[in-house]
């Protein structure tokens, strides 16, 4: 009985965790999109 009541709570808290990520990807991503495209073109002047 115990078992079945620890998966909800497992559940709820990944659930929590993402509620909590989910308001920062309109920040979160411009930003690592900037570090991919700054890494690619230092990538690409360095090897030129």
């Amino acid at each position: 009985m115990s078992s079945s009541s620890h998966a909800p709570t497992d559940t709820a808290h990944e659930a929590d965790a993402v509620e909590k990520i989910v308001p920062l990807m309109p920040l979160v991503l411009p930003l690592a999109g900037a570090v991919l495209i700054f890494l690619l073109a230092f990538i690409a002047v360095f090897m030129a």
